[in-house]
């Protein structure tokens, strides 16, 4: 059964392109699963049905899971069975009729715009890390990417003269991305400081960030930069990197984007992921209107 799942996280990985971070929640979901099996005397997939999956799931309930954890597991072993059956090591899937619990609706945490033009004054720029800092935050907002797809950012991502960077998202999608003036300007600001950029044999496999040991820069230090200096001007919540792509997406709609063009920018698939926003944008117009409307 191990071998079984295997087989399905290299089909993920190979195939499907996802990234290493999905592969591994897959592989935690399945493994969790293949402990209760094994609990349950379950030997052979063929032997799972649907009121197996079932019992698998109240446990989860049971022992204290959140709604969206539970989600998460059931689309995993959905996506394994149909991998299963197209195998033809079982002949149904019995998790295709699984039900999904009602998730409660987050709205995305978000800066105002006073707030964020407060934050990108932050950085010290008189020093080399400030200007780093700069730059980060400033394309972190001003493009509204992931974490991930800045850390792995190269110089040869970058053009200068057609104000764009190649980015390289979920499943390995590449896309084109502007970049605005201030963002820009903070980025010719920090790779003057790069002198390991011009000592390179081939500089334009340089990574775009580093950390103080020249080595490309990781997430978390994404995340300490983002959480240091958005806590000095926010008791926002979520202090986070993607609390900045929600304040992006949030700022563009808030002044007439078009939703499919936030859609592009942030490289959603579907256009549902993109509508939350809406939402957002909705409230504060509801907001506007109480507050100011005669009748309201």
């Amino acid at each position: 059964m191990q071998q079984h799942v295997r087989n399905f996280l290299e089909y993920l990985e190979i195939q499907k392109n996802y990234s290493p971070h999905t592969v591994l929640s897959y592989e935690t979901d399945l493994t969790s699963f293949l402990q209760f099996l094994k609990k349950e005397c379950i030997q052979d997939f063929s032997q799972v049905k649907r009121d197996v999956l079932r019992l698998f799931v109240g446990m989860l309930m049971d022992d204290g899971f959140q709604p969206r954890s539970v989600a998460r597991k059931i689309a995993a072993l959905r996506s394994f069975f149909k991998f299963l059956k197209r195998q033809g090591i079982i002949s149904s899937n019995p998790a295709i009729l699984l039900v999904t619990p009602r998730l409660p609706k987050h709205l995305p945490q978000f800066l105002d715009e006073h707030a964020m033009e407060n934050v990108l004054h932050l950085p010290n720029c008189t020093t080399d890390e400030g200007k780093r800092d700069s730059a980060i935050l400033e394309l972190l907002y001003g493009t509204g990417i992931r974490v991930g797809e800045l850390v792995a950012l190269s110089i040869k991502d970058y053009s200068r003269e057609q104000g764009v960077i190649k980015v390289k998202g979920k499943g390995s999608k590449e896309r084109i991305v502007p970049v605005g003036m201030k963002a820009a300007e903070a980025l010719s600001r920090y790779l003057l400081t790069r002198t390991d950029i011009s000592r390179s044999r081939s500089p334009a496999g340089v990574p775009m960030f580093t950390a103080k040991n020249a080595q490309r820069i990781y997430p978390q230090a994404v995340r300490r930069i983002v959480k240091k200096f958005v806590g000095q001007v926010s008791e926002i919540q979520k202090k986070s990197p993607h609390m900045l792509r929600h304040t992006f997406a949030t700022h563009l709609l808030n002044r007439g984007a078009d939703l499919r063009a936030v859609k592009e920018l942030l490289g959603h698939e579907s256009l549902s992921t993109t509508q939350v926003y809406t939402h957002v944008s909705t409230s504060r117009l509801k907001k506007i209107y109480q507050d100011t409307h005669p009748k309201a």
